[in-house]
C-alpha cells in the first residue's frame, strides 16, 4: 500500500500545529516547575527544602470499617489539608489489592486548602480480618503516604 502525498501532507500539518499550540508559554494552572519538582533524593533532603514543600495533614490515615457482611461495598473519605508552603499535587494512588479503589483530587491543593481521597472497598470473596493499603504519590516529603483500611468480613 502506497502513501498518498495528500494524506502525508495533512498528517505533517497536524503534527506541526499540535506542537505549535502545545508548546506555548501560557501557564493557566498557576503552577511552576518548583511546585512539581520533589527534591527528595537517595541522599535525602535538607530541612530548608523540606520546610518549603507541600505537606499533608490527614485527619487520620487508618480507618476500620468494623464488622461487615461479605459482599458489601463500602466507602470512606480520608480528609486532609495542605499545611505546606507550595501547591500539593497528587500524581496518583495505588491500592494493595483489587478489592480497593481510590479517587484522589485531580487539581492541585493550594497551601491552607483542604482535599479528600475517597476509598471504596469491595468485600466480595473476602473473609476474616482484611487490611488494605492505598499508597498516595505526591510532591511531598516523603513522596509516598500510606492510607490503611481494615475490616472484619463475616459470612452472611
Amino acid at each position: 500500500m502506497k502513501n498518498h502525498p495528500f494524506s502525508l501532507l495533512l498528517f505533517h500539518l497536524f503534527l506541526a500545529s499540535f506542537f505549535l499550540f502545545s508548546c506555548g508559554n501560557s501557564n493557566n494552572s498557576g503552577l511552576s516547575v518548583s511546585d512539581i519538582k520533589n527534591p527528595a533524593t537517595a541522599d535525602g533532603i535538607n530541612e530548608q527544602q523540606k520546610a518549603n514543600m507541600p505537606e499533608f495533614q490527614f485527619e487520620n490515615i487508618v480507618y476500620d470499617f468494623g464488622k461487615v457482611i461479605q459482599g458489601e461495598v463500602l466507602s470512606y473519605t480520608f480528609h486532609f489539608k495542605n499545611v505546606g508552603k507550595k501547591s500539593l499535587i497528587i500524581s496518583g494512588t495505588s491500592a494493595s489489592c483489587g478489592c480497593t479503589t481510590s479517587t484522589p483530587p485531580q487539581a492541585p491543593i493550594q497551601p491552607g486548602e483542604k482535599g479528600e481521597i475517597s476509598i471504596t472497598f469491595d468485600s466480595k470473596n473476602k473473609n476474616g480480618e482484611v487490611v488494605s493499603f492505598v499508597v498516595v504519590n505526591a510532591n511531598t516529603y516523603p513522596a509516598q503516604t500510606v492510607l490503611t483500611i481494615t475490616a472484619n468480613v463475616i459470612n452472611p
